[in-house]
């Protein structure tokens, strides 16, 4: 049994292929939300495992455990967990909220539009910000266009790029619904993508990024099962059996401040595969003694997991580092006093408002409280006309 070694994100403008893209990598259709499938777009992260062959005899990369060349039985080379993350302007901050769980990413550019669209720019922005070094550029929907339109779109993409983190990223052309060039695709991610060291001995940390109930309407009370915690850890091992506190937690009163939980872990998943134990590396659902009730709808996202006592204290102030993105397609001016903003810190997004400006430190009033840790990045959204804009990305101080 493997448990997935790094999180590879899928980021880029929205309808460039992402969904598409992890179900020819994972077999898996990531957007089964109901509006996701009515707008044919992805508005919360989707998680699949994919898994990476390796055919000896015939030195081909596939998805499949029978090679499709030789029908030989290949080896295993790689487990990992995708990540897809949406394209859409309005949902950037889920986007900016996963680069908190990502090890690395495959970005996409469509080769039928120009380059850059809208959120391939922002996108970039992201990774800039963030410094993810593992990334892959995916050239995708190569069926739809001429070898010269297809070259041309790739010289786009190299200007683009320059001087940007990805600059010297290779670039691999595609078309996933074809599976044209597929196993050039997961030969560079095999090579490429290089799982961070993680420290599976210091205190156990883990963000959520999806909370759900598990039981169907009419369950009696003596079959109904505890709620669900699906996320990342990020240090430390998680075993079953371990008791472990959830913070900030859930406001008992409205109005209230919310209260930690303290609850059992009772089994650990990765999609079909049961673990004993969990560690750095992949997307684990957490089956807890919880109420199911605390944890459905995403109730929990934006907590933070760990043992009992070990996890800080939610805070409603953050002290921001920032810095101003320099944006191309707007005009970015310096944050304002009093100024509302969106505030995404590891997979939890807030409301605050800017109450101190001082030698490049923002002093943020949050709405909610959250748990925040030094250096932790943050990504700060200003509304620009109707839309919220990231506008400023800084660490907590």
């Amino acid at each position: 049994m493997m448990q997935a070694e790094m999180n590879i994100g899928m980021l880029g403008h929205v309808d460039h292929g992402k969904t598409t893209l992890t179900k020819a990598l994972t077999g898996k259709w990531t957007d089964t939300h109901s509006e996701e499938i009515k707008r044919g777009i992805s508005i919360r992260l989707g998680y699949a495992d994919a898994y990476i062959y390796h055919c000896p005899k015939c030195d081909l990369y596939s998805s499949e455990a029978k090679c499709p060349k030789c029908g030989g039985k290949p080896k295993l080379a790689r487990k990992l967990s995708i990540v897809d993350a949406p394209g859409h302007e309005t949902l950037m901050t889920t986007v900016i909220a996963a680069t908190s769980i990502l090890d690395g990413v495959l970005f996409l550019i469509a080769a039928n539009e120009p380059c850059p669209q809208p959120q391939t720019t922002e996108h970039l922005l992201v990774l800039n910000s963030t410094g993810i070094k593992n990334v892959i550029i995916v050239q995708t929907k190569i069926d739809l266009v001429t070898k010269e339109k297809a070259m041309e779109n790739y010289k786009q993409i190299k200007a683009f790029l320059k001087g940007t983190v990805a600059e010297n990223a290779s670039i691999i052309p595609v078309s996933a619904n074809a599976g044209l060039n597929m196993d050039a695709l997961l030969r560079k991610i095999n090579e490429v993508m290089k799982p961070q060291p993680h420290d599976e001995k210091a205190p156990l940390r883990m963000y959520v990024s999806r909370s759900f109930d598990v039981n169907r309407p009419g369950t009696s009370v003596k079959d109904l099962k505890g709620g669900v915690l699906g996320g990342s850890i990020v240090q430390g091992v998680l075993k079953v059996g371990d008791e472990i506190e959830i913070k900030p937690g859930i406001v008992r009163k409205e109005g209230g401040k919310p209260t930690s939980v303290v609850c059992k872990a009772q089994s650990l998943m990765e999609e079909t595969e049961v673990l004993e134990s969990a560690k750095p590396g992949g997307l684990v659902a957490v089956a807890t003694t919880l109420d199911p009730s605390l944890t459905k709808s995403d109730a929990l996202v934006g907590s933070v997991v760990g043992r009992k006592g070990e996890v800080p204290d939610p805070v409603d102030t953050l002290n921001v580092k920032y810095a101003l993105l320099e944006r191309a397609d707007m005009q970015n001016m310096p944050l304002r006093e009093n100024e509302p903003v969106v505030v995404n810190v590891h997979t939890c997004t807030d409301v605050g408002i800017l109450v101190k400006l001082s030698k490049g430190v923002a002093t943020i009033k949050l709405k909610k409280p959250t748990v925040a840790y030094k250096d932790m990045y943050v990504a700060l959204s200003r509304k620009i006309g109707q839309r919220w804009r990231l506008s400023a990305w800084g660490k907590v101080v």
